[in-house]
């Protein structure tokens, strides 16, 4: 089973491309690593936004994946909500939001901790900015960010990143295998592949998908609006996954879910 961003608007978490989401691009990896003021940027907005996502909690549609009981579900989402609802297996494609690394010695650590430093440092930020808009990946809607204080990893004061993929930078290669490797099995055992709440527009999810295809594995989309992998669906459901999922979870062997 391969999951999206819509897969978490009913939780309260915006996605990118969803039918009315707003068109826009988030920070490229490359943009990130251009120097301090574009991560002052960065973590000013998810310093907001954080303290918004990490309040989320799974909806029906995460529960539905867990009882399902997939032998891999793969996540494009970093929101942890899979994790929350007790997924078995899974793999987070694009990471997780809720840990930080050090571009300089590596180190991870929980978000958590580097919340409270950002607290600390910037006295007030949150409730001067509590009417700005919340955006997807633990964003938000903000341009005035020149006096935000970020501190440096506590190990060796090198810079701090979510330890997420950021557009422009590569899926651990591990990873990928790990996610070919679940979808070939399918092929093997007569399985099909589930696509659930993504637009498919990255590469990232798409590659799968198109794996399968090639394989001659069964591919069902559930998403709301259109999708790059569409025509190379078997089946396509317009629905929401929070409702689709949970009468998936819930039928009878052979019975038909539309």
């Amino acid at each position: 089973m391969l999951t999206g961003a819509g897969l978490s608007t009913d939780s309260g978490i915006p996605d990118y491309r969803g039918p009315g989401a707003p068109a826009r691009m988030p920070m490229t990896y490359q943009e990130f690593v251009s120097g301090p003021a574009a991560q002052q940027r960065y973590w000013a907005r998810s310093h907001l936004g954080w303290a918004r996502m990490r309040r989320a909690e799974p909806n029906a549609g995460h529960r539905a994946v867990a009882a399902l009981g997939a032998d891999l579900v793969i996540t494009q989402n970093v929101d942890g909500l899979h994790e929350a609802a007790g997924t078995p297996a899974l793999v987070a494609l694009h990471g997780r939001i809720a840990e930080v690394c050090c571009l300089a010695c590596r180190r991870t650590t929980p978000r958590a901790a580097l919340q409270q430093r950002l607290e600390a440092a910037n006295p007030g930020w949150a409730a001067r900015h509590a009417d700005v808009a919340a955006r997807p990946d633990g964003d938000v809607a903000l341009e005035d960010t020149a006096d935000f204080v970020v501190p440096g990893c506590a190990d060796c004061g090198g810079p701090l990143k979510p330890d997420v993929v950021f557009f422009g930078e590569n899926v651990p290669k591990p990873r990928v295998e790990r996610c070919y490797a679940a979808v070939d099995r399918l092929a093997g055992t007569g399985g099909t592949l589930l696509v659930a709440g993504s637009s498919l527009t990255v590469m990232s999810g798409l590659r799968f998908v198109r794996r399968a295809a090639r394989a001659g594995t069964p591919v069902v989309v559930v998403n709301r609006g259109t999708t790059r992998g569409d025509d190379l669906a078997s089946y396509k459901v317009d629905a929401g996954t929070s409702d689709w999922l949970p009468a998936l979870a819930a039928a009878r062997p052979g019975e038909r879910v539309s």
